[in-house]
């Protein structure tokens, strides 16, 4: 009988891992798609020769989306089953990726490019909700979010790589045909190896907040973005108090309602506020490193597309280790100390650019700084102890990974 239990234990282990392997499958993606792009920019210039503000927006049009609504889709898996919006975001985003690689002009490009935003935010709040069904063990579930967090920092740094590689061989479409062996073996085993999660039907799904939202969070981006690329006038402000003032209301009304699309109060407990702010700043840096390093080595230093990646890989090495090694460091070191250790080596890496100038020794270097910083980070923070949750006030989804979501609907 022990010799069958431990048997039992053994399979249920092996399921659950292999389940957290079939989870990080879309992290992966959704990741590796948000930074593989600059690095096809060149080519699709050449093939699709859009206008500067066209270029703007076929790198802006998925992250728009997907931020405008990774808060409305969490709350929709709350209610219909986040395994089910998975399969169905992961469906969507393959259909969408092979249309788009095969877009004629720039407009269609950009248009599918916001389709997959809408299918990306069905995939991230799934994955992190669905760690929570899978791994009930508090000590197993805290190394399936090292892993999850890891994969984050890594799929945004491999994104690059990735593109270098595909590039080299293949035409600018072959970037957006990588969804589908990514996500085929989720869509075979998801629902092999996958829990459903616990459904929460306690209220309904609020169409006025998901408008809210929607428009709060679209309309600040979209400002910042703007601004970027044309400079603060009146279109900035214009939509950045239309976004404030949305955002304004959404608070207001989560705050009154019994079962809110996203409960607020979490940002009273500052261990949950830090940790979406820290997990912000360190992803912020290093999109935005990655993309200027992406550009500059193919575009200044004229380095062909496999070579300029080839060159990020040391830092995408240090990202993989450093993301698991740092777990035992940070259960016997206080997180109010290790955390700013894990800040002065991303700020290394911007100052030695800074002083030393963008040579391509300099950039290797610094990219393996910031990847130690991010990477350790990305880890720490989501393990920070989340806040008590306030009885009737949010669903299943909204607990501790959701640090993560969180970071992604700010970026």
């Amino acid at each position: 009988m022990a010799l069958k239990n431990m048997a039992a234990t053994r399979r249920s282990s092996a399921r659950r891992w292999s389940g957290l392997a079939v989870l990080m499958l879309p992290v992966l993606l959704v990741t590796v798609d948000n930074t593989v792009l600059g690095f096809a920019l060149p080519k699709i210039a050449e093939a699709l020769r859009p206008t500067a503000s066209q270029q703007l927006w076929m790198i802006d049009a998925y992250s728009l989306v997907l931020a405008g609504l990774l808060v409305s889709m969490g709350s929709l898996g709350d209610r219909v089953g986040h395994r089910k919006l998975l399969l169905i975001g992961s469906f969507g985003f393959v259909v969408v990726s092979v249309l788009t690689a095969y877009s004629a002009t720039s407009m269609q490009l950009i248009i599918g490019r916001a389709c997959m935003g809408i299918f990306g935010a069905m995939l991230m709040p799934s994955t992190l909700a669905l760690i929570r069904s899978v791994f009930e063990d508090r000590e197993e579930r805290r190394v399936a979010v090292a892993i999850c967090a890891t994969t984050l920092t890594v799929g945004s740094a491999l994104g690059p790589l990735v593109g270098g590689v595909l590039l080299q061989f293949f035409d600018w479409g072959a970037i957006f045909l990588l969804a589908v062996p990514v996500l085929i073996p989720l869509l075979v085993l998801g629902p092999l190896l996958l829990p459903e999660s616990e459904r929460d039907v306690s209220g309904p799904l609020d169409p006025i907040s998901i408008l809210q939202s929607m428009v709060a969070l679209g309309c600040i981006v979209y400002s910042i973005k703007h601004g970027a690329s044309e400079g603060i006038d009146g279109v900035v402000f214009g939509t950045f108090l239309v976004g404030a003032l949305a955002g304004w209301i959404f608070v207001r009304r989560q705050l009154r309602l019994p079962v809110p699309l996203m409960d607020m109060t979490l940002f009273s407990n500052g261990a949950f506020s830090g940790s979406v702010l820290i997990n912000l700043m360190s992803l912020a840096f290093l999109v935005g490193f990655v993309f200027f390093t992406t550009q500059f080595l193919q575009i200044v230093l004229q380095m062909a597309p496999l070579s300029a990646s080839l060159a990020l890989v040391p830092g995408q090495i240090m990202a993989i280790m450093v993301g698991v090694a740092v777990v035992p460091v940070a259960q016997r070191m206080p997180v109010h100390v290790l955390i700013p250790i894990l800040v002065a080596f991303t700020g290394a890496a911007f100052l030695l650019v800074a002083s030393m100038g963008s040579s391509l020794a300099v950039l290797v270097v610094a990219f393996a700084l910031l990847n130690i910083g991010v990477g350790a980070i990305a880890t720490v923070s989501n393990d920070v102890q989340r806040p008590r949750r306030r009885q009737g006030r949010h669903p299943p989804s909204v607990k501790q990974p959701m640090k993560l979501a969180w970071c992604w609907v700010l970026l």
